[in-house]
Parts: C-alpha cells; sequence; structure tokens
C-alpha cells in the first residue's frame, strides 16, 4: 500500500469533493496520505482533515511564497500546534527564487527560523527548493548531519544533489514529474538513488503525472508515479510499495497499519 507523502488537500480545489477524493485514494490503495501546510490557515486546516480521516496526518508551516505573512506570533502558534500527534513534520518551508512571491531575504531568514523550530522539536521537516539549489545545500550543510532530517519535495536537482543531501540525513521525494517523457534528469535521480531514502508524491492539486497531466491532481495519482519508477528501476511494482510505504512510516515516524 502507497503512501502519498505530499498533498495540499485543504486547497480550494478540493472543495467540491474533498471527500470523495479522500475515499478514491484509500480504495485504491493508499494507506495514508500526508497533508501540507502552507501558512497559517493552511495548516491548521491540514490539521483539521485530520480529526476526519485516521489515515490522513498533517504538516505545518509557512512556504516561502507566503514568507512576508510569517511572524514570530505565528510561528509561536505552529509550535504549540505542533504538538499534535497527527502532525508528523514542519513543512512546507524552503527557498522559491522563480517565482520570488516574497523577497528573498524574507524567505531566507523565514525558511532559517522554521528550520531552527523544526530542530527543537524534533519533527523532520518538508523542504521547497525551486532555482535554489545552491542556497538550500549550503544551509542544509552548516546545519550538519542527522537522523531523519526531512525530505526535498518534488525533488528537481541531479543526483549528484540527491546524493549529497542523502548523506546530510535527507530523503529525495519524486513527484508526477517523472511520467513526464522529457524529465530525463529527474528519471535519472529516480533510478539511481538509494531506494531506502526514497518517497513518492502527488503534490495534489498541482503535477498530475502523464496519464492525467493538465488535469487536478489528486493523492490516488500517485501509483502512476510509482509505477513509473518501478519500471526505471527494474523492480516489481509490490517491491517498491513495500520499500517507498517503510521509508515515509520511518521518516515521519507513522504509527503502523493495523
Amino acid at each position: 500500500m502507497l503512501i502519498d507523502s505530499h498533498a495540499h488537500l485543504d486547497m480550494q480545489d478540493f472543495n467540491h469533493d474533498r471527500n470523495q477524493v479522500i475515499e478514491r485514494a484509500i480504495k485504491g490503495g493508499l494507506s495514508r496520505i500526508i497533508t501540507v501546510g502552507i501558512n497559517m490557515a493552511s495548516s491548521i486546516a491540514a490539521l483539521k482533515l485530520t480529526r476526519e480521516y485516521d489515515s490522513v496526518f498533517a504538516a505545518v508551516g509557512y512556504h516561502p511564497h507566503n514568507a512576508s505573512e510569517c511572524n514570530r506570533q505565528a510561528l509561536n502558534k505552529l509550535t504549540e500546534t505542533a504538538s499534535d500527534p497527527k502532525v508528523v513534520a514542519w513543512g512546507e518551508i524552503g527557498l522559491d527564487f522563480y517565482r520570488n512571491r516574497s523577497l528573498r531575504d524574507v524567505q531566507m531568514n523565514v525558511f532559517l527560523q522554521q528550520l531552527e523550530i523544526a530542530g527543537e522539536l524534533g519533527l523532520p521537516v518538508i523542504i521547497h527548493d525551486r532555482d535554489a539549489h545552491n542556497e538550500i545545500l549550503s544551509i542544509l550543510k552548516k546545519i550538519g548531519k542527522g537522523d531523519r532530517k526531512g525530505v526535498i519535495h518534488c525533488f528537481s536537482g541531479d543526483t549528484n544533489m540527491a546524493m549529497t543531501l542523502i548523506e546530510l540525513g535527507y530523503y529525495i521525494s519524486i513527484s508526477g514529474v517523472v511520467t513526464f517523457k522529457k524529465a530525463s534528469l529527474i528519471k535519472e535521480v529516480a533510478s539511481n538513488i538509494p531506494l531506502e531514502r526514497l518517497l513518492v508524491e502527488t503534490d495534489s492539486p498541482y503535477l498530475a503525472p502523464a496519464p492525467k497531466r493538465g488535469k487536478r491532481n489528486e493523492p490516488l495519482f500517485v501509483t502512476y508515479t510509482a509505477k513509473e519508477i518501478s519500471r526505471l528501476r527494474g523492480i516489481e511494482p509490490d517491491e517498491l510499495a513495500v520499500a517507498l510505504s517503510a521509508n515515509t512510516e520511518r521518516l515521519f515516524d507513522l504509527p503502523a497499519v493495523s
């Protein structure tokens, strides 16, 4: 049974059929979904969803797009929220130097603050990295190595970068982009990094895999991503699913499925 390690179930794209989306995922073979906050309201909404579904867990944090609205009061409140047992990670945090919806200095400051809080809480981080590979690597190297440090979600770097991050204690999460015909870089990463450091995700409602490309993504579609990775690595889908689920459970300290 697969786990979607990164979705945004609170977003308005799911307002008309959120329950059906979650039910489809569960009936389709997913055991858990991690829904990820991007600001205060989103994080609270993510946690609320975990109350309704045993299979849904949450992450809380401020996305770099929302860094300009983040302050110490908000971070203090999120720190309190993170004590809930269904909050399994701090994120989505990071740097986005492609869209630059928040000033770079602001993004950097908020990212560093959140990394510090997550470290104090002992929570793994979920990191967004777009056009900021060098900055992300530099920061994470300064923090140093550890166990269960976190995951680089929707990974877009090369294999060398992935291996450097793995050595620091991070996992690499592959999205539906790996199913795109011309996505040679991420296909190479998915083929070659150690299996025990690999996760899969949808980033729903974004980045639908090739069979659904251009449509709204949803957690069930992580099965297409896993199928492509099993093809690339030359292993049976069931074997891959077992490994991916174990990796996700280990990183986020998820309870065993009864």
